[in-house]
C-alpha cells in the first residue's frame, strides 16, 4: 500500500496468497493501540473515583455517572459506528472517532465541575462507537483469510480482554503520581501519534456504493441498547423488580421488535436480518456474552477482594493484576496458532471449561487469604480461559464478515462485548450483594460477609462459563471458522 490520501479509496489488488509484511503488522499495532486506549478508560477511571470526588465536589451519588456514561454511549453507539464505517469510509470514521475521543479526553482533564466530566465522558464513548468497529473491520481488510488474520484477530481479543486488567495497575499508577487528571491526558499525545500513524500506512478503502444509513434503524438500534446498558447497570441500585428497570426492560424489548420490523421493509436496513442467519455469527455473539462476562466481572471483584478485605492499596492490586494480564495475552495469541491447526469449536470449549475451574477456584478464597497462596492461582486460570475463548470467539465471529459489512458484524461483536460486561456484572454483583448484605448496610460491608459476597459471585461467573461451554460445544463446528488464504488486499 502506497498512497496516503485521506480520501476512501480502494488499495489496489494483490495476488491471491499476498505475503504479509512488516507494514501490515504496524497497521496492526496502530489499531490495538487505539482500542487498548479505549478499553482502557472503561476501568482506569475506576482507581480514580475517589480523587475525583474529592476535587471537583462530585456527589456520591453521581460517581457512577464518571463511568456509565462513557459505557452507555459507547456501547449504545457502537451497531451505528460500524454500519457507519461500511458506508462512509473505514479509515474516515476511524479518524473521526480517534479525533473526538482524543479532544473530549483533554476535556476531561480540565473539567472544572462534575456536568462538563460527565459530557466529555459521553463525549469518549461516542468517539469510541465510532473507532472501535472500523478498526476491527480494517483488520479484516489488510490481513487475508487464514493463519495470518487468526494471529490478528488473537492479538486483538488479547488487547480488548486484557485492558481491563492493565486499567486498574495504569490508573492507580497515573492518579498516584501525577493525580486524576492524567488518567484522561494521558489519551491526547497517544491519540495525536496513533492518528499520524494512520494517515501514513492504513489504506482507505471504498466505502460501500449504492447504500445509505437507515436513520429509524440507528434510532430504534441506539434507543433499544442504551436503555437496556442503562437498565442493566442501574438494577442492583434501583432494584431489579423496581418500576423503573421494568420500564426500561420494557422500552428496550419495544425498541428491538420496532427495530426487526422496520429492517425487513427498509430499503437499506442498518442492520440486514440476513446477518443472523449465519450461525457461527450468532453463536459467537453468544459465546461473546457468556465468556467475556465472567472475565471482566473477575476484575472487578478480584480487586474488591484484595483492597476491601486484605486490605491492599489501588497501586498494588494493580500490580498484583499484571501477571493476568500478561496470561490473557499470551492465551490468546496462542489460541490464534491453535485455531489455525484446530479449529475455534475445541480452542473456545476448552479456553470456557479453564476459566470455569479458575472460577471455582476463587470461589473458595478465606477471608484471611494470600494473593499467591489464594487469589493467583484461580485468577491466572480465569485469564488464560478468558484469552483463549476471547480469540476463538473473535474469530469466529468476523470469519464470515463479507466485505461490504464487515464493520456491521465489528459493531455487533463489540456490542456483544459490551453487553458482557453490562450483563453478568450487575446481576453476580446482586448475586454477591443478597449473600454479603452490601447495599443494604454501610459500604464497608464486615469482611466475612463480603468475602461470602465475592464467593457466592464467583461461584456463579463459573456456571456462566459453563454454560458456555455447552453453546461451544453443541452448536459450533469445525467449518465456522475460514482458513483458505486468498483475499483481495495486502500491504508490503
Amino acid at each position: 500500500m502506497h498512497q496516503t490520501s485521506t480520501h476512501d479509496v480502494e488499495p489496489a489488488g494483490q495476488p491471491t496468497g499476498v505475503a504479509i509484511g512488516r507494514r501490515t503488522w504496524l497497521v496492526l499495532v496502530l489499531l490495538c493501540a487505539a482500542q487498548f486506549m479505549l478499553i482502557l478508560d472503561i476501568t482506569v477511571v475506576n482507581v480514580a473515583l475517589p480523587s475525583i470526588q474529592a476535587d471537583i465536589g462530585l456527589a456520591i451519588t453521581d460517581l457512577q455517572w464518571v463511568i456509565t456514561a462513557y459505557t452507555l454511549a459507547f456501547g449504545g453507539l457502537i451497531i451505528l459506528g460500524g454500519r457507519a464505517g461500511d458506508l462512509f469510509g473505514r479509515r474516515r470514521m476511524f479518524m473521526a472517532g480517534l479525533a473526538l475521543f482524543t479532544v473530549a479526553s483533554l476535556v476531561a482533564a480540565l473539567a472544572p465541575n462534575p456536568g462538563l466530566l460527565i459530557t466529555a465522558r459521553a463525549a469518549q464513548g461516542i468517539g469510541a462507537a465510532l473507532l472501535s468497529p472500523s478498526a476491527l473491520a480494517l483488520i479484516t481488510v489488510v490481513f487475508p483469510v487464514g493463519a495470518a488474520r487468526h494471529r490478528a484477530l488473537a492479538i486483538w481479543a488479547a488487547v480488548a480482554a486484557s485492558g481491563g486488567a492493565v486499567g486498574v495497575l495504569i490508573g492507580g499508577i497515573l492518579t498516584e503520581a501525577f493525580g486524576w487528571q492524567a488518567i484522561f491526558l494521558i489519551n491526547v499525545p497517544v491519540g495525536a501519534v496513533i492518528a499520524a500513524a494512520v494517515l501514513r500506512v492504513v489504506p482507505a478503502v471504498r466505502p460501500v456504493s449504492g447504500k445509505r444509513l437507515d436513520p429509524a434503524g440507528a434510532l430504534l438500534a441506539t434507543g433499544s441498547l442504551v436503555a437496556l446498558i442503562y437498565g442493566l447497570v442501574q438494577a442492583e441500585s434501583a432494584g431489579w423488580a423496581s418500576g423503573q428497570t421494568l420500564v426500561l426492560f420494557a422500552l428496550a424489548l419495544a425498541g428491538v421488535a420496532a427495530f426487526l420490523l422496520v429492517e425487513r421493509v427498509v430499503r437499506n436496513p442498518l442492520v440486514p436480518l440476513s446477518v443472523f442467519r449465519r450461525r457461527p455469527t450468532v453463536v459467537a455473539l453468544v459465546l461473546m456474552i457468556l465468556g467475556m462476562g465472567p472475565v471482566f466481572s473477575g476484575f472487578f471483584f478480584s480487586s474488591l477482594y484484595l483492597q476491601t478485605v486484605l486490605g491492599h492499596s489501588a497501586l498494588r492490586t494493580g500490580v498484583e493484576f499484571l501477571p493476568v494480564a500478561v496470561a490473557i495475552v499470551a492465551a490468546a495469541h496462542a489460541g490464534g496458532h491453535l485455531i489455525s491447526r484446530f479449529g475455534a469449536k475445541p480452542v473456545i470449549a476448552t479456553g470456557l471449561a479453564v476459566g470455569a475451574v479458575g472460577a471455582v477456584l476463587l470461589s473458595r478464597l478465606p477471608v484471611d487469604g494470600g494473593y499467591l497462596t489464594d487469589l493467583l492461582p484461580g485468577f491466572l486460570l480465569l485469564g488464560v480461559g478468558g484469552g483463549l475463548a476471547a480469540a476463538g470467539v473473535m474469530i469466529t465471529a468476523m470469519s464470515g464478515a463479507r466485505s461490504e459489512d464487515a464493520g456491521l458484524v465489528s459493531g455487533l461483536t463489540n456490542t456483544a462485548h459490551e453487553l458482557s460486561i453490562a450483563l453478568t456484572l450487575p446481576v453476580l454483583s446482586t448475586i454477591a450483594a443478597g449473600q454479603s448484605g452490601l447495599g443494604r448496610q454501610a459500604a464497608a460491608a464486615e469482611a466475612g460477609l463480603l468475602t461470602e459476597g465475592i464467593t457466592s459471585a464467583f461461584l456463579a461467573a463459573a456456571g456462566i462459563a459453563a454454560a458456555g461451554v455447552v453453546v461451544a460445544v453443541s452448536l459450533l463446528r469445525r467449518s465456522d471458522v475460514t482458513t483458505g488464504v486468498h483475499h483481495p488486499h495486502g500491504l508490503h
